[in-house]
């Protein structure tokens, strides 16, 4: 991450490169004694590749049981994938947990948390992220960032859920630290793992490449196939076999032949039989706040053939060009290649980059071998909209979360803070904004939009086919961490009350404030709500609100929750979902 980020304390005792962070039993964690009589819990288990048993528990409150019942109405639910911020009192870790919230408009519960699922057998996990969107049948993949392992979720029958697979450190050897996925219309799912092997030396892939890595956090990372029930289908390695640029792409400690394989984002267009991932940073020396070579933040993107689903072929690596700004080493816009975002409709076959820099990247046609990638946005221009005067700086802001509404018409990405030099009565604003690009889309393949001018940065491109901004939102977040992660809302509610449906425009969209708590921007974990008018313009959704508290936005930093008094907890992974039998 930039530099401002790295000063914070670490916030864990446990370091992210020892394997040990692994803490497996069974029961480990009994009931909390303050989790009252009016929750109902329900337990699932699976059996892991190491013969271990791995527990779920459900605690169904009044709210979830209410909706459980014959001929009660359809729900919508946000699930928000959860880390315990701290030991309990009596220095035993809490269990992480998937929340699940009432997200239905109207609801007299509307952002009341109805179950929290317990993860009962793994701790220290640090949750992250699950996949982009959620489909009917989809099962939801969750990644725990430190302890190396995947959850998968069964949300059919939400508000419960059920445990379908567990996937451990040892069944994906190649690769650590699992970030995000997305999951294929078969149900698998494709999943980046930006870390390299859990052993440093040479490691074999599932189709016979061998890659030689520097552990476990290190380099190279892999994509890695995964079923419904966890099981690792392919294990494919993210670097090439030749050496890649050794000035753009060190390792540290250095490897035979250097690599800037680190996966975070990944994106897929089945139809085009194309898989995207963006490089972000060599994780381990984030967590411990000693980036010495900026170029450890990466600025590669890579493109695969999934033709042969278990065998996807690395067809291109692309680097992001610097831009305008003139901003110190450690600050270049093309660094921190943190998400992609790919278009939707056949017609189109155009992606983004977002960096973590301030910078959106645009190439109009991932089948291509060689891309070419252009600045189109800058988010100072997003910030100026909101703060005319005293207009925080994008260097270095933390851009995020990245994805395209499904009727390719706007493009929604969040920011966290004020970048490098901002002025300091806006440097802890955060924002979500909207970019209507459909113009740029419609030049195909004769796009002309790049911004290669400081005006540009503050005022956005110039060319006609550029993005043009419709809104932007301020979140404030006075704890240095602000929205890092998102999700679209693309449900509606059916005529009766009984059911929704699932279409492609987008009325919602949520984020978290939370990044991952080792850095220092553990955030001050809440999650909020924005409305989408059919034009894309944001409303704060003042509904939405928080169950104790009263006040906008839900709160993460509680004393109480369904499953027991264990305080504090970091939300960072969204989806939205209806159980299935109420979608239609």
């Amino acid at each position: 991450m930039p530099r401002r980020q790295l000063r914070g304390p670490l916030r864990r005792a446990a370091h992210i490169g020892v394997i040990a962070l692994v803490a497996v039993s069974s029961g480990l964690v009994p009931p909390p004694a303050a989790a009252g009589a009016s929750v109902r819990r329900i337990t699932s288990t699976v059996t892991g590749s190491d013969g271990q048993p791995y527990r779920i528990t459900n605690h169904l409150t009044r709210t979830a049981q209410a909706a459980e019942r014959a001929g009660a109405p359809a729900r919508q639910w946000l699930l928000v994938w959860t880390g315990d911020a701290a030991p309990g009192p009596d220095g035993k870790p809490d269990p992480d947990f998937l929340a699940v919230v009432d997200a239905t408009p109207g609801s007299p519960d509307y952002g009341r948390v109805a179950n929290t699922v317990t993860v009962d057998s793994v701790f220290g996990n640090e949750p992250h992220h699950m996949q982009y969107t959620w489909r009917k049948g989809d099962k939801v993949y969750a990644g725990g960032l430190l302890s190396d392992t995947v959850f998968v979720f069964d949300v059919s029958r939400l508000p419960r859920v059920s445990l379908s697979g567990v996937t451990l450190p040892h069944d994906t050897p190649c690769g650590s630290v699992p970030d995000a996925f997305t999951v294929l219309r078969d149900g698998t799912a494709y999943g980046s793992y930006m870390g390299g092997p859990d052993v440093a030396g040479p490691c074999t892939y599932s189709d016979g490449q061998t890659r030689v890595g520097n552990g476990f956090a290190g380099s190279p990372g892999e994509v890695v196939r995964l079923g419904a029930d966890g099981r690792v289908l392919a294990e494919m390695p993210a670097a090439k076999k030749e050496a890649e640029d050794p000035v753009s792409c060190p390792n540290q400690p250095a490897l035979p032949v250097p690599t800037c394989a680190n996966p975070h984002g990944i994106a897929l267009r089945e139809d085009l039989n194309r898989l995207v991932t963006s490089d972000f940073v060599e994780v381990r020396h984030v967590v411990a706040g000693l980036v010495t070579d900026p170029n450890l933040q990466r600025r590669t993107v890579r493109t695969y053939d999934i033709s042969d689903r278990n065998r996807p072929r690395l067809l291109s690596l692309s680097y992001l060009p610097d831009g305008p700004r003139v901003d110190d080493e450690f600050s270049r816009e093309g660094m921190l290649a943190m998400e992609p975002a790919v278009t939707n409709k056949p017609r189109n076959k155009g992606a983004f980059v977002a960096t973590g820099m301030g910078a959106v990247y645009y190439t109009p046609d991932i089948t291509k071998r060689e891309l070419t990638w252009r600045q189109v946005f800058d988010d100072a221009t997003a910030f100026r909209r909101i703060y005319p005067r005293d207009t925080p700086t994008s260097a270095a802001d933390g851009g995020s979360w990245l994805m395209v509404s499904p009727d390719d018409r706007f493009l929604f990405h969040t920011v966290m803070f004020g970048g490098n030099n901002s002025p300091a009565v806006n440097a802890e604003s955060g924002m979500v904004y909207v970019l209507d690009i459909r113009r740029l889309l419609a030049a195909g393949s004769r796009t002309s939009c790049q911004i290669d001018t400081i005006a540009e940065t503050v005022r956005g491109g110039a060319e006609p086919d550029c993005p043009a901004l419709v809104s932007a939102l301020p979140i404030v977040d006075t704890t240095l961490g602000g929205p890092h992660w998102g999700a679209l809302d693309t449900f509606r509610p059916m005529a009766g009350g009984k059911h929704f449906r699932q279409t492609d425009q987008v009325s919602r969209v949520v984020t978290s404030n939370y990044f991952v708590a080792p850095t220092g921007l553990d955030g001050d974990a809440r999650i909020c709500m924005a409305l989408v008018d059919p034009a894309g313009r944001l409303t704060e959704d003042r509904a939405f609100r928080d169950e104790h508290t009263g006040r906008r936005c839900v709160s993460f930093d509680r004393t109480s929750w369904p499953h027991g008094d264990t305080g504090k907890a970091n939300p960072h992974g969204l989806l939205f979902a209806v159980a299935d039998a109420q979608l239609r």
